[in-house]
């Protein structure tokens, strides 16, 4: 009897074919593995994660207490399925009054930060084994089509176009998509569309579903516009529902607080689109359970509709990132112009920014050439002690060149020591 016990318990467990070949996410691995070898005494600047050290980038002060003030009235049972009424109808008036957007409460789904708003469009949106477009890089298109057992078309983008996607590379494969998933500004290259290329991208769109006619499934958008409230300096922000109204019926919107606070842990964000698929998106996430705490949204409700305290938070979080993003960004470019293959593109949003680090065929001072985009990433770590993410790590060719910074974590200062260690470990290649 105990040899049978022990040969079960030694045979290999079988999970769904979906469990089973399912990644993890890159870049946690990666920002904890970065994380050990810092609890280990290791230096490392580890501009990996899309996160923020609050002793730097605290959330707003008033949204801290109304979060205190609301767990002390005991708003702790069960919101709302589709999020607290006076907390849809806030973020209803701030959409149109700040972003021109016209959608009702009733169109309007609150949920524990942008992930269940992503996980239940798909589920939504696109049945098994339909096709999903989207471009690389991008942030996590590519499990969430694993995870909804789809089919993905990946679009290559180039760093000419500053890795947005151009109609004229989405057009080849539309007709055989039930989903085009876009992002702007674009986690992870701190990028945006333009207004050209984004009203090229709609024509598209609405044109296909013309030819589809009223018993096809559309070709429907999934937009994330999640940093758009961090556009830097003359960028603006362009979304599709503005630019070509005919796209209202298609599109579903991903939105929330998480970046625009400070506020990764607080876990509020939301979608709107089209009250139907509002609704079969609410039944989802009403299973999973994934609705953002109550306290939270009754805080936020009362904190969103202070457009003074706002924009006063905005503009004052909006330099100080603007001032990291430049010092990468002048700091790449001088060590472009000291003759080393390096470069950078001038960020326009978000909290990130693009930098090419190209070493490969280099000899580190072992003797060991750097054959890889992973070692490179190993060198950068353990001889610049700085963590970076690598495009590859979203989907992009496992060649690219290409890397995310991400500021939230760092302090001016430290980024003339993270470009000083940068330039010396430079210096000892040969």
């Amino acid at each position: 009897m105990a040899n049978d016990i022990m040969e079960a318990k030694s045979k290999e467990l079988i999970v769904s074919k979906m469990a089973e070949t399912l990644i993890g996410s890159e870049i946690i691995k990666l920002a904890w593995q970065i994380n050990d070898k810092i609890a280990e005494g290791q230096e490392i600047f580890n501009l990996t994660i899309g996160d923020f050290d609050p002793e730097i980038f605290p959330i707003p002060a008033a949204l801290k207490e109304g979060i205190k003030l609301a767990y002390d009235n005991n708003e702790t049972n069960y919101p709302p399925g589709d999020g607290v009424t006076e907390l849809r109808k806030v973020v209803s008036k701030y959409l149109f009054d700040k972003g021109g957007l016209e959608y009702s409460k009733d169109e309007i789904l609150i949920t524990s930060g942008a992930r269940p708003v992503i996980f239940s469009a798909y589920n939504t949106l696109v049945d098994v084994n339909e096709t999903v477009i989207f471009p690389v890089p991008s942030w996590n298109n590519n499990h969430y089509t694993h995870l909804t057992r789809s089919n993905a078309i990946t679009v290559e983008t180039k760093p000419e176009n500053n890795f947005m996607p151009t109609a004229e590379e989405i057009e080849p494969y539309v007709k055989k998509a039930t989903m085009l998933s876009l992002c702007s500004p674009l986690n992870p290259t701190g990028t945006v569309f333009t207004e050209n290329e984004l009203s090229k991208i709609c024509d598209l769109i609405v044109s296909e579903n013309n030819r589809r006619g009223e018993n096809e499934k559309p070709l429907y958008l999934l937009f994330d516009q999640i940093y758009w409230q961090l556009t830097l300096g003359d960028t603006k922000h362009y979304n599709p529902v503005l630019i070509n109204p005919a796209m209202r019926d298609y599109t579903v919107f991903i939105d929330g607080i998480s970046k625009v606070f400070c506020a990764t842990g607080v876990r509020v964000g939301w979608g709107f689109g089209p009250k139907k698929v509002i609704n079969k998106m609410k039944s989802i996430i009403s299973h999973m359970g994934a609705w953002a705490p109550k306290a939270e949204q009754v805080a936020l409700s009362k904190f969103y509709c202070n457009y003074d305290l706002v924009d006063t938070f905005l503009d004052g979080m909006k330099k100080g990132i603007y001032e990291r993003l430049k010092a990468f960004y002048d700091g790449f470019k001088s060590l472009k112009d000291e003759g080393f293959n390096v470069d950078a593109i001038i960020p326009q949003a978000s909290i990130f920014m693009t930098v090419k680090i190209d070493l490969k065929g280099k000899k580190m001072k072992n003797g060991k050439i750097l054959e890889n985009t992973a070692q490179v990433t190993d060198f950068l770590i353990e001889e610049a002690k700085i963590a970076l993410v690598p495009f590859s790590s979203f989907g992009a060719s496992p060649d690219s060149v290409w890397y995310r910074v991400a500021v939230g974590t760092c302090t001016t200062d430290q980024i003339t020591e993270i470009m000083n260690n940068f330039r010396s470990a430079l210096q000892g290649l040969e």
